[in-house]
């Protein structure tokens, strides 16, 4: 039996669990937080940080893993490289080019050297530097923290003026004490979120979406809501496609799931903007599941344990796909949910995580999801009127 260790105990991990369950894996979550929900589906669990390398290198070894992973889960993706590359275990890539897509700083630096469409873009340490710079980016710019996910800390700056505390806030949310600063890109359509998936560094499988935002949520960065097709001209699909290629072959990447997010824009290029090697956050593994048949998620499993993966092909969708992500726009205490009965022939799945009476924020970071609704739909035209009018047909109800 294989000994299979996945960072972080979040409920993204369970899926993971149970398909490492199901390929006869022993599963050992681990991180600091035991009350974690996903420790309650593990073999065993592991009380250490999950940004600690050396501590989970430490509890690896003396474990005996064969395989370790980071799923939907930003913070454990380099210690799993490091991790699996100390101890010679299966591993998307080097430590060294996980620790470039981790950071954005550098991943901005290494697209800019390598010729990829990308943002006038630069990582800091220092707020006074990043000051003295107002002049080189074309405003309005976008602050984050350098190695931070699900939007936290991100903020859109209009002006010099309001840099400095949005660069405080960003650094609240950076384990590595680094912000980025860059230019804003005005999209055309949607953005695009999801996940796709190479092996032995072939890209087999991409796909990509329309990731859709809240605008009267505490944090209108958050992701609300995806839907399948995307947007995205299919010329720079295509273009999109080919360069996330160059990107794997330069890096010397291998067998992955790959969290990208991209974008196509008014000035004509369409950009990667993100590139993980992990399964992205809000289940788009499993949305991809439902519309494809394909199974990034058990592959994600093989491919950590050094097993063939099978099954990863490019497939057209069954039908129009989305995911609303649920959530309440202010705080308080959760009362009900509402789907109207008029969606009712169009609802999959209805997973609601929280219970009437449970206090719930007001959506500022992706990590206040409340529950999602999976929709399939026989036109993307019937699937936009609902998207675009959610609260017509779905309400988060809270007191």
């Amino acid at each position: 039996m294989k000994k299979l260790m996945i960072l972080g105990g979040s409920r993204y991990a369970i899926p993971v669990i149970k398909a490492a369950h199901n390929l006869g894996c022993y599963v050992i979550t681990c991180d600091y937080l035991p009350y974690n929900i996903a420790h309650g589906y593990s073999d065993e669990y592991c009380n250490v940080s999950i940004i600690d390398k050396e501590a989970v290198f430490e509890s690896a070894q003396r474990l005996k893993i064969d395989g370790i992973m980071s799923f939907a889960c930003d913070p454990g993706v380099v210690t799993a490289a490091y991790v699996a590359e100390k101890m010679g275990l299966p591993t998307v890539g080097s430590y060294e080019a996980v620790s470039i897509l981790q950071n954005k700083g550098r991943f901005r630096e290494f697209l800019a050297q390598h010729g990829f469409n990308v943002p006038t873009a630069k990582g800091y340490i220092s707020i006074e530097e990043s000051i003295r710079d107002v002049d080189i980016f074309h405003w309005p710019v976008i602050v984050k923290p350098a190695d931070s996910a699900g939007s936290k800390g991100v903020t859109k700056v209009e002006d010099a003026s309001e840099l400095k505390k949005s660069i405080e806030h960003a650094l609240s949310f950076s384990h590595c004490n680094e912000f980025i600063i860059e230019d804003f890109l005005q999209q055309s359509g949607y953005s695009s979120d999801t996940d796709s998936f190479s092996v032995d560094g072939d890209l087999k499988f991409v796909s990509f979406n329309c990731q859709m935002f809240d605008n009267k949520a505490q944090n209108p960065y958050t992701p609300a809501a995806y839907s399948w097709p995307s947007s995205i001209s299919e010329e720079h699909q295509v273009e999109l496609a080919s360069e996330i290629q160059r990107l794997i072959t330069l890096l010397g990447l291998k067998s992955s799931i790959f969290n990208i997010e991209t974008r196509e824009c008014i000035d004509g290029k369409a950009y990667i903007m993100e590139f993980s090697p992990r399964g992205g956050g809000n289940r788009l593994a499993e949305m991809l599941r439902y519309a494809t048949g394909v199974d990034l998620v058990t592959n994600s499993v093989r491919a950590a344990i050094g097993e063939p993966c099978i099954g990863i092909e490019q497939k057209k969708y069954n039908g129009a796909w989305a995911e609303i992500i649920l959530h309440s726009k202010k705080p308080g205490i959760f009362k009900a949910l509402w789907v109207s009965e008029e969606i009712g022939k169009y609802v999959v799945e209805r997973d609601l995580w929280i219970e009437s009476g449970t206090r719930v924020g007001g959506f500022s970071a992706a990590n206040e999801a409340i529950g999602t609704v999976v929709l399939q739909f026989d036109t993307q035209a019937r699937l936009r009127e609902v998207i675009l009018n959610q609260e017509k047909y779905i309400q988060v109800i809270v007191e």
